[in-house]
């Protein structure tokens, strides 16, 4: 057995795209909580890009409406 890693560790991160975007959509309502002053739009176009996620044009304003609900 070895205490050493030589792999890359496959599945390490499993989450589907609807746990990711429930995420983001969490971290964004936390921003505006706490007073971003910042454009909701952008924080969240910013956020999705970061974790690589696409939407279309109608999920994201679905997305963006749930954010600012």
């Amino acid at each position: 057995m070895s205490d050493t890693q030589n792999e890359p560790m496959q599945d390490s991160n499993n989450a589907s795209n609807s746990d990711r975007l429930a995420g983001i959509i969490g971290q964004v309502k936390a921003d505006i909580s706490l007073n971003h002053d910042g454009d909701t739009r952008v924080l969240l176009e910013q956020r999705l890009h970061d974790a690589g996620i696409e939407l279309s044009p109608a999920e994201f304003e679905l997305t963006l409406a749930e954010v600012s609900d």
